[in-house]
């Protein structure tokens, strides 16, 4: 994750310098609960939720003219997921339940297209793909799990510039991870957790506020 972070700062740093015209976009705000699910058998499944809570992110935007903008974006989640799981052979037959400590990363590359109204309000719509990076741990054993995935979003809201070079962001956004969960990322207790073959999809919701620095190329 470091990584991640780090070629955000140098990507930064290179449309700095080259004068590029960029945003810096901030984000924060409120991701609902999502219900993850998989039913291989009558004995085998699990069945748990992912709890809303506070997501927090930063990105950097390229403004290309008339068109729009191209974003790199970091976001992250800490929460948990309440689970209830059963396997034949792993879980002894028995129904467990364990409440899980997920950490949700996204690295995406958005494409945003803008609707200027006047000088002041600036509606906005766009769309992203890029990864989700999870962690989860489960607190009983100490047991961790991570995994990589394939990650896509869309947004819409609109940029309210205070002044000339600082807006409020206001948006509602849309990310999901396919098959984020099951199959390598399990919700377990044991080394290999919970072999269900069988995947759910992540769909998580959110309203986000933030603040927008432009910083005009040279």
């Amino acid at each position: 994750m470091k990584k991640c972070i780090l070629s955000l700062l140098l990507i930064s740093f290179a449309l700095i310098t080259h004068g590029q015209d960029i945003r810096i976009n901030t984000y924060g705000g409120y991701v609902f609960k999502d219900r993850v699910d998989s039913y291989y058998s009558s004995n085998s499944y699990y069945n748990g939720q992912i709890q809303d809570g506070f997501r927090w992110g930063a990105g950097i935007e390229y403004l290309i003219p008339e068109k729009g903008g191209i974003e790199l974006m970091y976001a992250r989640q800490e929460t948990n997921a309440p689970t209830t799981y059963l396997d034949g052979i792993l879980t002894g037959g028995q129904l467990r339940r364990t409440n899980f400590d997920l950490n949700l990363n996204w690295l995406m590359l958005n494409g945003t297209r803008y609707f200027s109204i006047n000088e002041r309000l600036e509606p906005f719509a766009g769309l992203g793909v890029g990864m989700g990076i999870f962690s989860l741990t489960n607190p009983n054993s100490g047991n961790e799990r991570s995994a990589t995935k394939l990650a896509y979003s869309a947004r819409g809201g609109i940029n309210l510039w205070a002044m000339e070079n600082v807006a409020i962001r206001i948006q509602a956004s849309f990310f999901s991870a396919v098959q984020s969960v099951g199959g390598g990322f399990y919700f377990g207790t044991g080394g290999s957790g919970v072999g269900l073959t069988t995947y759910s999809s992540m769909f998580q919701f959110a309203f986000d506020g933030g603040l927008v620095f432009r910083l005009p190329g040279r």
